[in-house]
Protein backbone atom coordinates (compact mmCIF):
# COMPACT_ATOMS: atom_id res chain seq x y z
CA UNK A 1 0.00 0.00 0.00
CA UNK A 2 2.89 2.10 0.83
CA UNK A 3 4.31 4.64 -1.90
CA UNK A 4 7.72 4.28 -2.95
CA UNK A 5 8.56 7.21 -4.50
CA UNK A 6 7.26 11.04 -3.84
CA UNK A 7 6.52 13.32 -6.89
CA UNK A 8 4.92 16.53 -5.02
CA UNK A 9 2.64 18.92 -6.26
CA UNK A 10 0.19 21.62 -4.38
CA UNK A 11 -3.55 21.81 -4.65
CA UNK A 12 -4.22 25.24 -6.09
CA UNK A 13 -6.76 27.05 -4.18
CA UNK A 14 -9.56 26.71 -7.36
CA UNK A 15 -9.47 22.84 -6.23
CA UNK A 16 -12.66 22.33 -5.02
CA UNK A 17 -13.43 18.88 -6.27
CA UNK A 18 -15.64 16.35 -3.96
CA UNK A 19 -15.40 12.62 -4.58
CA UNK A 20 -18.61 12.46 -6.77
CA UNK A 21 -17.07 15.27 -9.32
CA UNK A 22 -13.45 13.96 -9.36
CA UNK A 23 -15.06 10.79 -10.05
CA UNK A 24 -17.26 12.35 -13.06
CA UNK A 25 -14.51 13.93 -14.68
CA UNK A 26 -12.27 11.17 -14.83
CA UNK A 27 -14.56 9.09 -15.94
CA UNK A 28 -14.09 11.01 -19.07
CA UNK A 29 -11.17 9.36 -19.71
CA UNK A 30 -11.30 5.97 -18.38
CA UNK A 31 -9.50 3.01 -18.92
CA UNK A 32 -10.39 1.04 -22.33
CA UNK A 33 -7.89 -1.62 -23.56
CA UNK A 34 -6.52 -0.02 -27.29
CA UNK A 35 -7.73 -1.81 -30.66
CA UNK A 36 -5.27 -4.14 -32.53
CA UNK A 37 -3.59 -1.63 -33.82
CA UNK A 38 -2.89 0.57 -30.96
CA UNK A 39 0.82 1.02 -29.56
CA UNK A 40 -0.11 2.53 -26.45
CA UNK A 41 -3.67 3.29 -24.30
CA UNK A 42 -4.53 4.81 -21.13
CA UNK A 43 -6.65 5.85 -18.63
CA UNK A 44 -8.14 5.65 -14.97
CA UNK A 45 -9.29 3.28 -13.32
CA UNK A 46 -10.44 1.71 -9.93
CA UNK A 47 -7.48 2.11 -7.49
CA UNK A 48 -8.55 -1.03 -5.88
CA UNK A 49 -11.26 -3.59 -6.50
CA UNK A 50 -14.90 -2.74 -5.98
CA UNK A 51 -14.43 0.67 -5.89
CA UNK A 52 -14.81 3.44 -8.20
CA UNK A 53 -12.69 5.25 -9.90
CA UNK A 54 -11.82 7.61 -6.93
CA UNK A 55 -11.05 5.83 -3.81
CA UNK A 56 -11.87 8.25 -0.67
CA UNK A 57 -12.13 7.84 2.92
CA UNK A 58 -11.65 10.84 5.64
CA UNK A 59 -10.67 13.92 2.45
CA UNK A 60 -8.32 11.16 1.06
CA UNK A 61 -8.29 9.89 -2.18
CA UNK A 62 -6.39 7.45 -4.47
CA UNK A 63 -6.52 7.71 -7.81
CA UNK A 64 -5.24 5.02 -10.42
CA UNK A 65 -3.77 5.52 -14.11
CA UNK A 66 -3.02 2.68 -16.06
CA UNK A 67 -0.89 2.45 -19.60
CA UNK A 68 -1.29 -0.43 -21.85
CA UNK A 69 1.57 -0.86 -24.37
CA UNK A 70 1.99 -3.02 -26.82
CA UNK A 71 6.01 -4.96 -26.63
CA UNK A 72 6.57 -4.86 -30.49
CA UNK A 73 10.79 -4.71 -30.11
CA UNK A 74 12.70 -2.99 -32.93
CA UNK A 75 14.65 -5.74 -33.61
CA UNK A 76 11.81 -7.72 -34.18
CA UNK A 77 10.64 -4.97 -36.85
CA UNK A 78 13.77 -4.48 -38.16
CA UNK A 79 14.53 -8.26 -38.66
CA UNK A 80 11.16 -8.83 -40.59
CA UNK A 81 11.53 -5.66 -42.67
CA UNK A 82 14.76 -6.73 -44.05
CA UNK A 83 13.55 -9.69 -45.24
CA UNK A 84 10.71 -7.84 -47.05
CA UNK A 85 13.37 -5.62 -48.17
CA UNK A 86 15.00 -8.86 -49.98
CA UNK A 87 12.01 -9.62 -51.48
CA UNK A 88 10.97 -6.35 -53.30
CA UNK A 89 14.97 -6.04 -53.85
CA UNK A 90 14.79 -9.09 -56.17
CA UNK A 91 11.53 -8.21 -57.16
CA UNK A 92 12.66 -4.83 -58.61
CA UNK A 93 16.27 -5.33 -59.09
CA UNK A 94 17.80 -2.60 -57.05
CA UNK A 95 17.79 -2.20 -53.44
CA UNK A 96 14.95 -0.42 -51.36
CA UNK A 97 16.17 3.51 -50.85
CA UNK A 98 15.61 5.17 -48.00
CA UNK A 99 11.89 6.26 -48.33
CA UNK A 100 11.05 2.95 -49.25
CA UNK A 101 12.67 1.14 -46.26
CA UNK A 102 10.26 3.54 -43.66
CA UNK A 103 7.51 2.87 -45.75
CA UNK A 104 8.38 -1.06 -45.41
CA UNK A 105 9.14 -0.50 -41.73
CA UNK A 106 5.72 1.39 -40.87
CA UNK A 107 4.22 -1.46 -43.22
CA UNK A 108 5.70 -4.20 -41.34
CA UNK A 109 4.46 -2.74 -37.76
CA UNK A 110 1.26 -2.28 -38.64
CA UNK A 111 1.07 -6.07 -39.92
CA UNK A 112 2.64 -7.40 -36.38
CA UNK A 113 0.54 -4.88 -33.80
CA UNK A 114 -2.04 -7.52 -33.67
CA UNK A 115 -0.07 -10.59 -32.51
CA UNK A 116 1.96 -8.44 -29.70
CA UNK A 117 1.29 -8.68 -26.35
CA UNK A 118 0.03 -6.17 -24.09
CA UNK A 119 1.72 -5.15 -20.73
CA UNK A 120 -0.06 -2.89 -18.21
CA UNK A 121 1.63 -0.79 -15.43
CA UNK A 122 -0.84 1.60 -12.98
CA UNK A 123 0.68 4.62 -11.75
CA UNK A 124 -0.78 5.34 -8.57
CA UNK A 125 -2.03 9.13 -7.02
CA UNK A 126 -2.89 10.15 -4.19
CA UNK A 127 -5.06 13.77 -3.34
CA UNK A 128 -4.93 14.97 -0.02
CA UNK A 129 -7.78 17.45 0.19
CA UNK A 130 -6.70 18.24 4.39
CA UNK A 131 -3.16 19.57 3.50
CA UNK A 132 -3.47 20.13 -0.15
CA UNK A 133 -1.21 18.04 -1.29
CA UNK A 134 -1.54 15.96 -4.45
CA UNK A 135 1.25 12.88 -4.70
CA UNK A 136 2.31 10.47 -7.61
CA UNK A 137 3.72 7.27 -6.87
CA UNK A 138 6.31 7.02 -9.31
CA UNK A 139 10.57 7.05 -9.56
CA UNK A 140 10.90 8.30 -13.45
CA UNK A 141 9.50 11.80 -14.61
CA UNK A 142 7.91 10.54 -17.96
CA UNK A 143 5.56 8.27 -15.57
CA UNK A 144 4.53 11.46 -13.30
CA UNK A 145 3.99 13.54 -16.51
CA UNK A 146 1.97 11.00 -18.19
CA UNK A 147 -0.56 11.60 -14.53
CA UNK A 148 0.06 14.94 -14.67
CA UNK A 149 -1.46 15.20 -18.45
CA UNK A 150 -4.00 12.42 -18.10
CA UNK A 151 -5.10 15.15 -15.09
CA UNK A 152 -4.78 18.10 -17.06
CA UNK A 153 -7.10 16.50 -19.77
CA UNK A 154 -10.09 16.34 -17.24
CA UNK A 155 -9.51 19.26 -15.06
CA UNK A 156 -9.98 22.22 -16.67
CA UNK A 157 -8.81 24.77 -15.34
CA UNK A 158 -6.02 22.46 -13.90
CA UNK A 159 -6.29 23.22 -9.95
CA UNK A 160 -2.77 21.89 -9.58
CA UNK A 161 0.06 23.56 -9.05
CA UNK A 162 4.19 22.60 -8.50
CA UNK A 163 5.86 22.88 -4.95
CA UNK A 164 8.47 25.19 -4.50
CA UNK A 165 10.45 26.14 -1.18
CA UNK A 166 12.61 29.41 0.29
CA UNK A 167 15.59 26.97 -0.02
CA UNK A 168 16.60 24.90 -2.57
CA UNK A 169 16.79 21.12 -1.63
CA UNK A 170 20.65 21.01 -2.96
CA UNK A 171 21.97 24.11 -0.69
CA UNK A 172 19.82 22.84 2.37
CA UNK A 173 21.11 18.92 2.01
CA UNK A 174 24.38 20.33 1.35
CA UNK A 175 24.23 23.12 4.71
CA UNK A 176 23.16 19.99 6.53
CA UNK A 177 26.00 17.68 5.77
CA UNK A 178 28.64 21.02 6.20
CA UNK A 179 27.18 21.89 9.59
CA UNK A 180 26.78 18.33 10.37
CA UNK A 181 23.00 19.24 11.68
CA UNK A 182 20.46 18.42 9.68
CA UNK A 183 16.80 19.41 10.85
CA UNK A 184 15.34 19.04 14.13
CA UNK A 185 13.53 15.54 13.90
CA UNK A 186 15.67 14.41 11.34
CA UNK A 187 18.42 12.09 10.80
CA UNK A 188 20.73 11.66 8.12
CA UNK A 189 21.77 7.55 6.86
CA UNK A 190 24.31 6.02 4.74
CA UNK A 191 23.43 7.00 1.11
CA UNK A 192 24.79 10.45 -0.02
CA UNK A 193 25.50 11.87 -3.64
CA UNK A 194 27.76 15.36 -4.33
CA UNK A 195 27.49 16.25 -8.02
CA UNK A 196 29.84 19.36 -9.58
CA UNK A 197 27.84 22.06 -10.40
CA UNK A 198 30.14 23.22 -13.46
CA UNK A 199 29.50 21.44 -16.91
CA UNK A 200 31.82 18.32 -16.33
CA UNK A 201 28.91 16.93 -13.81
CA UNK A 202 31.45 14.90 -11.80
CA UNK A 203 29.83 13.27 -9.32
CA UNK A 204 30.57 11.08 -5.95
CA UNK A 205 28.66 8.68 -4.23
CA UNK A 206 28.33 6.85 -1.00
CA UNK A 207 26.34 4.25 -1.02
CA UNK A 208 25.66 2.35 2.49
CA UNK A 209 28.50 4.17 3.80
CA UNK A 210 28.21 7.46 6.11
CA UNK A 211 30.48 10.15 4.99
CA UNK A 212 33.13 11.74 6.86
CA UNK A 213 32.79 14.94 7.83
CA UNK A 214 35.81 16.10 6.28
CA UNK A 215 35.16 14.27 2.94
CA UNK A 216 31.91 16.54 3.05
CA UNK A 217 34.21 20.17 3.19
CA UNK A 218 36.33 18.96 0.35
CA UNK A 219 34.00 18.14 -1.80
CA UNK A 220 31.80 21.11 -1.42
CA UNK A 221 35.40 23.35 -1.58
CA UNK A 222 35.96 21.95 -4.68
CA UNK A 223 32.42 23.12 -6.33
CA UNK A 224 30.06 20.04 -5.44
CA UNK A 225 26.66 20.54 -3.82
CA UNK A 226 24.34 17.62 -2.70
CA UNK A 227 21.93 15.93 -4.65
CA UNK A 228 20.82 13.24 -3.00
CA UNK A 229 20.44 12.48 1.08
CA UNK A 230 18.80 9.67 2.72
CA UNK A 231 17.36 10.96 5.80
CA UNK A 232 14.94 9.03 8.41
CA UNK A 233 12.39 11.50 9.96
CA UNK A 234 11.06 11.06 13.53
CA UNK A 235 12.68 7.71 13.71
CA UNK A 236 8.99 6.81 11.86
CA UNK A 237 9.87 6.82 7.89
CA UNK A 238 12.86 6.12 5.75
CA UNK A 239 13.43 8.04 2.45
CA UNK A 240 15.85 9.66 -0.09
CA UNK A 241 15.67 13.04 -0.70
CA UNK A 242 16.94 14.27 -4.32
CA UNK A 243 17.72 17.79 -5.37
CA UNK A 244 14.41 18.15 -7.08
CA UNK A 245 12.26 18.11 -4.22
CA UNK A 246 11.15 13.95 -5.38
CA UNK A 247 11.23 11.33 -2.81
CA UNK A 248 12.50 8.23 -3.13
CA UNK A 249 12.69 4.72 -1.37
CA UNK A 250 9.87 5.53 1.07
CA UNK A 251 10.06 2.89 3.91
CA UNK A 252 7.90 2.62 6.95
CA UNK A 253 9.83 1.92 10.18
CA UNK A 254 9.49 -0.93 12.05
CA UNK A 255 7.93 1.35 14.99
CA UNK A 256 4.94 1.77 12.31
CA UNK A 257 5.01 -1.73 11.59
CA UNK A 258 4.74 -2.88 14.91
CA UNK A 259 1.73 -0.66 15.42
CA UNK A 260 -0.04 -1.90 12.76
CA UNK A 261 -3.61 -3.39 13.77
CA UNK A 262 -3.95 -6.43 12.15
CA UNK A 263 -7.54 -6.17 10.39
CA UNK A 264 -10.60 -8.72 9.97
CA UNK A 265 -10.47 -8.77 6.32
CA UNK A 266 -8.51 -6.90 2.90
CA UNK A 267 -10.78 -3.99 2.76
CA UNK A 268 -10.30 -3.31 6.24
CA UNK A 269 -6.68 -3.52 6.28
CA UNK A 270 -7.04 -1.64 2.49
CA UNK A 271 -8.88 0.96 4.50
CA UNK A 272 -6.08 0.74 8.07
CA UNK A 273 -3.02 0.99 5.97
CA UNK A 274 -4.36 4.01 3.57
CA UNK A 275 -5.08 5.98 6.83
CA UNK A 276 -1.58 5.22 8.05
CA UNK A 277 0.37 5.80 5.14
CA UNK A 278 -1.33 9.24 4.67
CA UNK A 279 -1.53 10.15 7.89
CA UNK A 280 2.31 9.61 8.38
CA UNK A 281 2.98 11.32 4.91
CA UNK A 282 1.20 14.71 5.46
CA UNK A 283 3.33 14.90 9.04
CA UNK A 284 6.81 14.23 6.54
CA UNK A 285 5.65 16.62 3.88
CA UNK A 286 5.03 19.32 6.34
CA UNK A 287 8.19 18.64 8.02
CA UNK A 288 10.35 18.93 4.99
CA UNK A 289 8.83 21.52 3.56
CA UNK A 290 9.42 23.13 6.60
CA UNK A 291 13.34 22.00 7.13
CA UNK A 292 13.83 23.88 3.74
CA UNK A 293 12.20 27.25 5.10
CA UNK A 294 9.08 26.94 4.54
CA UNK A 295 6.97 27.21 1.18
CA UNK A 296 7.92 29.76 -1.34
CA UNK A 297 4.74 31.71 -2.11
CA UNK A 298 3.62 32.91 -5.59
Amino acid sequence: MWFKNLRIYRLAPSWNFTQETLENALEKLAFRPGSATDMTAFGWVPPRPESGLVYALDGQYLLSLRVEKKLLPSTVINQFARARAQEIEEQQGYKPGRKQMKEIKEAVTDELLPKAFSIYRDTRVWVDTKNRWLVVDAAAAAKCDEVMGALAKVLDPFPVVPLYTELSPASAMTNWLVSDEPPSNFTVDQDTELRSTNETRAAVRYVRQAIELDDVRKHVEAGKQCTRLALTWADRVSFVLSDGLDLKRIAPLDVLQEGRIPAHDEAEQFDSDFTLMSGELSQLLEALVEALGGEKQA
